[in-house]
């Protein structure tokens, strides 16, 4: 078994105890955040590489709750914005020392912005010195952001319900009976991928996705570019039919998150044409029709705007699947660092070329 593997199967553990650590013992700190946001002039949510389609997942629940927040790249909100005086900025990172984040708390540290972080690291830079911490000590992953992705998602969602007044101990209870039924879930998935010919290596890989599932549909690119080694596509759906589709061609391979409510029938048919096109299509959601992809992974009922929760584990499931079929090896990095801590190129000393630190 893979490392990689390994990290998708203890998932639905490190989703309960998350919500279990964000009922009990970091209530306060969810509390103080909630409030700090409230109280702000402007909330900024942002991120790095997985932690960025953490936020993803996050902005559509303040926006749908009457209380937009502006989405800014970490690298962009560095070096390309100001941010207003007397607001709340949401970074999200799992290690808490990748170089924006650092670099971000200095720039805002003696402005009158409140800091608030999200990560897993109680003992990094960003949860010492944001004025409001929220962390989620789960186990951290071998290589590949995956437990520390959907466990970040997951808080950066439940502070935005909790913002926006939506988040009690009916929502917390529904949510971990549905990551039960994602883990007995799990088993059958992994056979469907397996009898599967949507998983072919070489091919050309495009992600669509709508809402909230914005954040599985550019994480799932993410799994494809770091544990498959090949390059992959993610945009939103409606986009996409506005020009991109002049790619398709046959035996493209088309992964779509479908919503239960929002546009679904418009997406559905967006499949049912790439598959008139020739292109294979992969399909996640809730209750699809059987016939409606070349893959289908049904999920199980997730309150509404909250399927991203659990909608990334069969694209996780598919791209360690994909790795061992392409012959790649998913456990390591050819190039990139765990945790990136300087600002220039790609290569470190250790990969043979020296990075230009002029």
């Amino acid at each position: 078994m893979t490392h990689f593997l390994n990290d998708i199967l203890r998932q639905p553990n490190e989703l309960k105890r998350t919500i279990d650590i964000l009922s009990g013992a970091g209530r306060p700190a969810l509390d103080a955040a909630t409030a700090a946001i409230r109280g702000a002039s402007h909330v900024y949510l942002t991120g790095i590489g997985s932690s960025w389609h953490a936020a993803l997942t996050a902005a559509p629940l303040f926006s749908n709750g009457a209380h937009p927040a502006y989405l800014i790249d970490a690298a962009e909100l560095l070096d390309f914005s100001v941010v207003l005086p007397d607001s709340a900025i949401v970074l999200i990172s799992r290690s808490g020392r990748s170089v924006e984040i650092i670099n971000l708390i200095a720039k805002f540290r003696n402005t009158r912005a409140t800091i608030i972080a999200i990560t897993n690291s109680e003992d990094g830079p960003l949860a010492r010195e944001a004025q409001i911490s929220i962390v989620v000590p789960i186990e951290l992953d071998h290589a590949i952001s995956v437990n520390t992705y959907s466990t970040l998602a997951a808080t950066a969602g439940i502070l935005a319900s909790a913002a926006v007044g939506s988040w009690n101990s009916t929502l917390a209870t529904s949510f971990s009976r549905t990551v039960e039924k994602t883990a007995s879930a799990i088993p059958a998935w992994q056979e469907q991928i397996a009898d599967s010919r949507w998983l072919a290596p070489g091919s050309t890989y495009y992600f669509l996705a709508r809402g909230s599932s914005l954040g599985s549909c550019h994480e799932a690119r993410l799994l494809w570019e770091e544990g498959v080694k090949s390059p992959a596509t993610a945009m939103g759906t409606g986009s996409f039919r506005h020009g991109p589709q002049e790619m398709v061609t046959q035996d493209v391979r088309f992964g779509m998150w479908i919503d239960r409510e929002r546009a679904r029938a418009q997406d559905l048919a967006v499949a049912r044409d790439l598959r008139k096109l020739g292109a294979s299509v992969m399909l996640i959601g809730q209750d699809l029709p059987k016939d409606a992809g070349d893959l289908v992974f049904q999920l199980p009922a997730v309150p509404p705007d909250w399927q991203f929760l659990i909608d990334i584990i069969p694209a996780q499931l598919a791209a360690e699947r994909l790795a061992r079929l392409s012959g790649v090896d998913c456990d390591s990095f050819r190039y990139c660092s765990f945790i990136v801590e300087d600002e220039y190129g790609l290569l470190s000393e250790e990969a043979g070329t020296p990075k230009d630190k002029k």
